[in-house]
């Protein structure tokens, strides 16, 4: 039987706000399994989360790089925050994110290519993480590029130019004028930092997370005590809700709070005489999905002690 621990307990409630012995139990349920708990909590109507989100843990900063048809988006971490402000790793940032405009999404490549003629990305990086005494990563590597338009870019809350915390890419393919698709795609940008789409289209939805979606809506549908094909329909409706909810195009523009971004695209593409396609979109916040250790030194000194 899996042993489930106070942390794991804690860690579960933290992601779900649901109480301890719910989370307990919910464990208990899914043999220690995560996701398989929260799901749990979920179809009982003890935890109001649509989807998990990592927390935020990691430090550092991302960087954004735009050039013609392409643009790069690049993670770099840190330990502390206090490094995310220091010149040297700033520029680092920038300069890596400007070479990832041709090494494409790998970042084991950027990692080899070289750095100002001083060595290699990763060479340069280990010679920072010398000179400033921190444990620094490039974590991932977004590129976007298109045949013709533009790809912009977008920093929330920047720290200086290009740096941040949270970046956007946003890729359009069209014949307009670069000027003109800049300003929309700037306005996309900014709609998918705080909208956190998912996915481009329905079809680029994981099916696994529309199963999975499907079978805690039906569960949840299943406590009105409704006729099965009640449910169906139910459950159908909530779907289309879940897609609002993930799906860049059937996400309601937040610019103007009531506008589909699908129909944004088609208007702005009215405007401008030519068709507009959104190719493609990257959204980084930092330090997602990344969880720091707690360290527990009271416990850590009695279990030396014992």
């Amino acid at each position: 039987m899996t042993e489930i621990t106070a942390t794991m307990v804690k860690d579960l409630r933290d992601k779900t706000g649901a109480g301890m012995m719910d989370c307990k139990k919910a464990l208990a349920e899914a043999a220690g399994d995560m996701e398989a708990a929260i799901d749990w909590l979920r179809k009982k109507g003890l935890s109001a989360a649509a989807k998990k989100a990592g927390r935020v843990a990691a430090e550092g900063l991302v960087a954004v790089a735009a050039g013609g048809t392409k643009a790069a988006m690049i993670e770099v971490n840190a330990e502390t925050d206090f490094v995310a402000r220091n010149e040297s790793f700033q520029a680092f940032a920038l300069q890596a994110a400007k070479i990832a405009l041709d090494t494409g999404a790998d970042t084991e490549v950027l990692k080899t290519k070289s750095y100002e003629g001083k060595g290699s990305v990763q060479e340069t990086l280990t010679n920072l993480v010398a000179t400033i005494g921190e444990n620094m990563n490039i974590r991932r590597v977004a590129n976007l590029s298109v045949p013709q338009g533009i790809v912009a870019t977008y920093v929330h809350n920047a720290l200086a130019p290009n740096l941040g915390k949270i970046g956007v890419l946003v890729a359009l393919e069209s014949s307009a004028e670069a000027g003109r698709l800049q300003e929309l795609g700037k306005q996309l940008a900014m709609h998918i930092a705080a909208a956190r789409p998912d996915a481009l289209s329905i079809a680029d939805v994981d099916p696994k997370a529309v199963t999975r979606e499907r079978d805690v809506l039906t569960e949840q549908a299943k406590t009105s005590g409704k006729p099965d094909a009640v449910i169906a329909k139910m459950v159908e409706g909530r779907i289309r809700k879940y897609y609002e909810e993930v799906v860049l195009l059937e996400q309601v523009y937040v610019v103007d709070g009531e506008t589909r971004v699908a129909q944004v695209v088609e208007n702005a593409a009215k405007t401008l005489g030519v068709p507009i396609k959104i190719a493609g979109f990257a959204r980084y916040q930092l330090g997602e999905g990344i969880e720091k250790t707690a360290d527990d030194f009271a416990a850590e000194v009695a279990k030396m002690a014992s």
